[in-house]
């Protein structure tokens, strides 16, 4: 799997620079909001990286569970790689949603539920990344840090459900089980080409960093095996 993704990283990346330069052109183009103005364009940068945060930490989970069960070091290459690409997602969505929520809110930050559970989500990114560096025996961190990947997963129900479980300043989901969406009219073709472009984005960068991941893990045991034979 891991040389099938390497052969295709350059396509994945040139197609998702094609998409995300066509889904800007959407966004500068695309009417201000009536309520918003034109603070309404950051949506098209927030929304569709919170959807990658929660989907590379989903991944992350499959990836986890996949490895508990088969032991596969595929499945734990991929868990490794996806971990920080998922945790860049996560501090875009924080850093845009403040951006976003000062006009509208009057502040940077509130201590809103969808807003906290995604902190918490970043948290269990670097929380995932810290334990597997901390452990010295790769079979041990691989281990704890699927258990721990586990563990953090209830988060992201906690996240979709947070606008319909609690009273929150943050508004509701999209497009969460409607036939039509909230948004419509101009302002949903950029959306839908920037949720493209990000998707397509996170696949290049977890592949890139696949197959980094890959290429240090060969690298370390050679250097065990060098040291074994002397």
């Amino acid at each position: 799997m891991i040389n099938f993704l390497t052969r295709i990283q350059a396509a994945v990346g040139w197609i998702a620079l094609i998409v995300l330069a066509s889904g800007l052109f959407l966004v500068l183009n695309a009417p201000p909001d009536f309520v918003q103005g034109n603070s309404v364009r950051i949506m098209y940068v927030h929304v569709p990286s919170a959807q990658m945060a929660l989907l590379i930490y989903l991944f992350l989970s499959v990836a986890s569970v996949w490895f508990l069960w088969k032991g596969s070091e595929t499945a734990d290459t991929l868990a490794s790689a996806a971990a920080p690409v998922g945790a860049a997602f996560a501090a875009v969505t924080l850093a845009s949603g403040s951006i976003w929520g000062k006009p509208m809110w009057g502040a940077w930050w509130a201590w809103d539920a969808r807003l906290t559970s995604m902190l918490v989500l970043l948290i269990l990114y670097v929380g995932v990344m810290a334990m597997r560096g901390a452990l010295d025996e790769p079979v041990k961190g691989a281990k704890a840090t699927a258990i721990l990947t586990l563990i953090g997963a209830v988060d992201l129900p906690i996240i979709h459900f947070s606008v319909t479980w609690w009273r929150t300043l943050h508004q509701p989901s999209s497009f969460e089980g409607k036939v039509e969406p909230a948004i419509r009219g101009a302002l949903l073709p950029p959306l839908l080409v920037m949720a493209l472009a990000f998707a397509l984005i996170a696949a290049y960068l977890v592949i890139l960093k696949t197959g980094n991941v890959a290429a240090q893990r060969r690298l370390d045991a050679l250097e065990i095996a060098g040291d074994d034979h002397e």
